[in-house]
Formats: structure tokens, sequence, C-alpha cells
């Protein structure tokens, strides 16, 4: 058993504790950050994830500085454009000397997960992100481990194409959050009729649905094209 583990998140939240500012009392404040208090903060972490399991082998995921979705809405996580901590990129190019470091061309960390844990099941998904409902198999989110089944995971996907993800940067149906999303579903079926009609009541398209759903969509591996090194957009008819 592996542990697929959400490397984004967690040299993040260690970098950016390690920032501390020099403020010089004119028009000048300097952020500076330690490189050990940073890496020590990673380790200490990866360390705490994996003491919940016995003895396993870790894998860092990173998401690629190019993202495939804003060539599907160029505004997706625009507001998420600020610079990254103090040393983000030397740790974790100290960390490809010590683990294994998986970052695919174009895809955020969540699709290389997604992608990874479905070619070859078995491994355990840890991230605290409920983006992560949608991949099938064992997802520890930092606070339990969970069981995710293909049908619980393809129910996830459609609900946040309607709820949206404001974090993230796309819509959804105006007014629908997860619980009108769910009772919705429950009420006419987890179908793609379901999502198209739900926008057409906003007077919204079926094309901007379709745009909802390829953002909400966390990729598996039956989604990507390992020749072309490039994923397959979802499509309704192909994917229900």
């Amino acid at each position: 058993m592996k542990l697929l583990v959400d490397a984004d998140y967690v040299v993040y939240k260690c970098c950016a504790s390690a920032e501390s500012e020099i403020d010089w009392g004119d028009d000048v404040i300097l952020v500076t950050s330690k490189f050990s208090d940073a890496l020590s903060c990673v380790k200490r972490e990866l360390k705490k994830i994996a003491q919940n399991f016995f003895d396993p082998e870790v894998i860092l995921f990173f998401s690629d500085s190019r993202n495939f979705r804003k060539s599907i809405q160029p505004a997706y996580k625009g507001h998420r454009n600020r610079k990254k901590p103090c040393g983000y990129k030397r740790v974790i190019n100290h960390l490809k000397t010590e683990y294994e470091v998986i970052i695919m061309p174009t895809l955020e960390a969540d699709d290389a997960l997604g992608i990874y844990a479905t070619k070859h099941p078995g491994n355990v998904i840890c991230s605290p992100d409920k983006d992560m409902r949608q991949i099938p198999g064992q997802l520890y989110d930092m606070k339990e481990t969970v069981s995710v089944t293909k049908e619980e995971g393809m129910q996830w996907h459609f609900i946040q194409t309607l709820a949206g993800d404001q974090t993230d940067g796309y819509a959804g149906v105006p007014g629908i959050g997860v619980k009108r999303a769910e009772s919705l579903f429950e009420d006419k079926g987890y179908t793609w009729e379901t999502i198209v009609a739900a926008f057409a009541d906003k007077d919204l398209s079926e094309d901007v649905a379709l745009e909802n759903a390829r953002l909400a969509k966390i990729l598996q591996c039956e989604d990507y094209d390992f020749d072309k090194k490039e994923p397959r957009l979802y499509t309704p008819n192909a994917s229900n």
C-alpha cells in the first residue's frame, strides 16, 4: 500500500508558516523565510500522515505550473494567482531527492492523484480537498479514512457541477448549494438531463452546464491520454 499525498497543500502550508516580515520603518517591508524551518515542517506533516498507517511508501503529488482548465475557462482560479510563499520551489526540489514526486503536464495535483489512484488501485489518497471524493477507493481526509465507490464518486462530481466552487472559480447554478443539489438529484435522478434542466431553469445553456462539469471533474485514468499526455475532457454520453 502506498500513500498518495496532496503535497501542494502540505508544502504551501509549511512554507507560509516559515515566513516572517522585517519592517524597515519606511516604505519597505521585507518577507524572509528559513528553509530549514519550512522543510522540517513538511517532514513533520508527512510523518504525522504516515503514522496513521503501517510502514507505508509515500508518493508526493504536485500541480504543474500550467493548468489545462484555463483553456476551458481562462478565469479559472484567477483569484489564486498570488505568489507562492518563500522557499516553495526549493522545498519541492529537495523533496525530489528523498521521495518519489509526481507532476503531470498541465494537471493539478488532484488530477494526478485521481489518475494514479485509479490506474493503481489499492492505495490511499491523502488530501483534505473535498474534490477527491470523486475518486473511487480509499481517501484519508486528514481526519479519517473513508471508502468511495465509483457511483459515489460520479454523484459527487454531479453535485459539484450544480453547486459550483467559488474557491476554484466556477459558479455552478445560481442559488444551488450542495444540500439543494443532493435533494434535486435524489428527486430527479443522477443524470445529465437533471443537470441540464437545473441550468435551464436559470436560463443557462447546456454549454454552460458542460463547462462547469469539465471544470469540476477530477481526472481518472480513463480520462487521460497517456500517449499524447493530455486530458480527455468530460463528455456526458461517454462518461455517465
